[in-house]
């Protein structure tokens, strides 16, 4: 994949990156691995259960697993969000929180639609009501994961996040809290 894009008039410039005004190493990236890797962990299992049953792949005929109704499809598509989950684990950082939130959201979606879908013919992935409400839990779950200590009003300056956004602010509080330097003593 090229890294740069040819500019109207020939010169090269570098292609955007979303992530790129973020922090890269801070301690937060822990929340976020823990976030994605509990998430992908149930959904993995929940998925693999669902296999085993050998249940038909767009069957709606109410079989459970774990307290919710799937079928082949879903079980397939909870095993492959879970080895997403789990990727953004093994990566960590800005990728996970980003994936985790952007996950939380097409979750919550997912319970939109999916509860506007209930006792119609559409409803492929054999959604009852129990299934709504575990997407809505487990979108809102993602969301706190990803957006935990990245988004607030009040982050403490220390916050990587927070030292990103306010750079004159930072460069300020240093400047304030670094030493003076001794005034040389004149010789008589």
């Amino acid at each position: 994949m090229a890294t740069h894009v040819l500019h109207p008039t020939g010169r090269r410039r570098k292609a955007t990156r979303l992530n790129e005004h973020l922090p890269v190493d801070h301690r937060l990236s822990q929340v976020y691995r823990v976030g994605a890797g509990l998430a992908g962990l149930f959904l993995l299992a929940f998925g693999i259960l669902g296999l085993i049953d050998r249940i038909g792949f767009f069957d709606t005929g109410g079989d459970t697993v774990a307290g919710l109704n799937t079928n082949g499809a879903l079980s397939i598509l909870s095993i492959c969000v879970g080895l997403l989950l789990f990727v953004g684990m093994v990566i960590g950082g800005n990728f996970a929180s980003t994936l985790n939130m952007v996950l939380g959201i097409v979750f919550i979606l997912s319970g939109f639609v999916n509860l506007a879908l209930l006792d119609t013919g559409l409803n492929f992935l054999a959604f009852e009501m129990q299934n709504v409400l575990f997407s809505f839990v487990i979108g809102l779950l993602l969301m706190m994961f990803g957006m935990y200590g990245r988004v607030s009003g009040g982050l403490p300056h220390d916050n990587p996040y927070w030292r990103s956004r306010h750079p004159e602010q930072v460069m300020r509080e240093e400047r304030r809290s670094r030493p003076m330097p001794e005034v040389a003593k004149k010789r008589p």
